[in-house]
């Protein structure tokens, strides 16, 4: 079934699933997790009140009760599922893709994520080969409003951030409920209005062309710094007051000025198999040390929890608290940057310059290949290049991250398309340019034509 994926079910309404594969998800659901209330929360997509209507009847024809946030972030389903001890929730989202897409999340007891490996998968088989007997008595739906509650938690990293001048781009999507509760009157708001066919640009910030009208924004109104969310509000980038992109690993170094230096947050940050070297050495003269794992909330959370580690993010803009019940959230990653930033700017240290101090590497960004024999091309990248040069480090999931003394590479697969994805740092752009030369070389044979 095409929706089932990795960390997730997304894909295309009406093609990859239709509402009656959404009735029979939420009807098996609450067993699989041995639920008898779930908590559901929906973004503002054009399908997600439909969505909601056929998986809240599974949920109660199962005689499972739903108890219905109304249109949320997704970080406010984590932290509700985990502080009220809700043994299964799902929020209704998918995230940063286009307008035709739409999907589910699913969370167990303590906001801990449910991936193919750890439910999803046993939840396609039953749908695809169980019978829909309703036999107990019908569950109900409770109406569930926490958005004061929601704000009363976030105050807690409300700072002063009156000396930046903001540019803040909600993408059509669900931080418009909460930014300017939080973050008040003085930033100046772009596609604040939810609007689930997404007018003006895709809410996914990784692609270049759904930031420029942020990047000509903050150049035209001389502001410190831009921020952008995407879709559900689990992702926040920035811009500095340049309009330049800022890599969201380096990201996780912003954030140490607070959680090790202000609050002395103890325990590992955690990172990404993509994450710029640049990050750790710049932490670890904080006296933190970095764990290195896989990509996605699916892995990041649950590895979180189980290091007690004090804080990370990844390559793709999420970022985890260990107080946010080892969960990724947006809102408290903005404002603690912010309050970091304004800090800086009082010291005379622009967004550009403290992003300069830390970034020590040329970054090649991911780059995507279309090639179906992924292993084996991921093994004679690995192969040509230890041959030319010993290693200092090899780490052999998510694909592999092979570290030498000048330079690195960080070769995965795709879950769910024919793509290898490459990233690669070094200490130079000429050195970069040469090792990349040298493995898309490899990489040739292996192409699709």
């Amino acid at each position: 079934m095409g929706a089932f994926k990795a960390y997730d079910f997304r894909g295309i309404f009406g093609k990859d699933f239709d509402l009656d594969t959404v009735y029979k998800f939420g009807f098996f659901l609450p067993a699989l997790l041995k639920a008898d209330k779930v908590l559901i929360g929906r973004d503002m997509r054009l399908t997600s009140s439909d969505m909601f209507d056929a998986l809240a009847r599974g949920i109660t024809d199962a005689g499972a009760d739903v108890y219905d946030m109304g249109l949320t972030t997704t970080p406010m389903v984590y932290y509700f599922t985990a502080k009220h001890h809700f043994d299964a929730s799902v929020m209704i989202t998918a995230s940063h893709n286009p307008k035709e897409y739409n999907g589910l999340k699913v969370s167990r007891r303590d906001a801990l994520p449910v991936g193919f490996d750890t439910g999803l998968g046993e939840l396609e088989q039953k749908i695809l080969h169980d019978e829909v007997v309703v036999t107990a008595p019908k569950g109900k739906i409770v109406d569930y409003p926490v958005k004061q509650e929601y704000l009363e938690f976030q105050s807690k990293y409300h700072y002063p951030i009156d000396n930046l001048n903001i540019v803040m781009d909600c993408s059509n999507g669900m931080a418009s409920i909460l930014v300017k509760e939080i973050f008040g009157d003085k930033p100046l708001y772009l596609f604040d209005t939810l609007d689930g066919t997404f007018p003006n640009h895709e809410a996914n910030p990784l692609e270049p062309e759904n930031i420029v009208a942020l990047q000509e924004k903050v150049r035209e109104t001389h502001a410190d710094i831009g921020v952008v969310f995407d879709g559900d509000a689990d992702r926040v980038m920035f811009v500095d007051e340049h309009g330049d992109f800022i890599p969201p690993d380096l990201m996780i170094a912003v954030l140490g000025h607070y959680f090790i230096e202000e609050k002395n947050v103890q325990g590992y940050v955690i990172q990404d198999i993509r994450t710029s070297k640049s990050v750790a050495e710049y932490l670890e003269k904080m006296g933190r040390e970095m764990y290195i794992w896989r990509v996605g909330r699916a892995y990041a959370a649950m590895k979180l929890r189980e290091i007690d580690g004090a804080f990370g993010g990844e390559y793709a803009g999420h970022y985890y608290f260990r107080d946010f019940f080892y969960s990724d959230s947006a809102m408290i990653a903005s404002q603690v940057a912010l309050h970091v930033f304004s800090e800086m700017k009082k010291r005379g240290i622009s967004v550009s310059q403290l992003i300069a101090q830390i970034k020590r590497y040329a970054n090649s960004g991911e780059i995507n290949f279309t090639i179906e024999h992924k292993k084996e091309a991921m093994e004679a990248v690995k192969a040509a290049c230890i041959a030319q040069e010993e290693p200092t480090k090899i780490l052999d999931f998510d694909g592999y991250r092979v570290e030498f003394a000048d330079w690195w590479f960080n070769i995965r697969p795709s879950n769910t398309e024919p793509y290898l994805r490459l990233l690669m740092e070094a200490r130079t752009e000429n050195l970069l340019n040469a090792k990349r030369n040298f493995i898309e070389n490899v990489l040739k044979p292996f192409m699709l034509r």
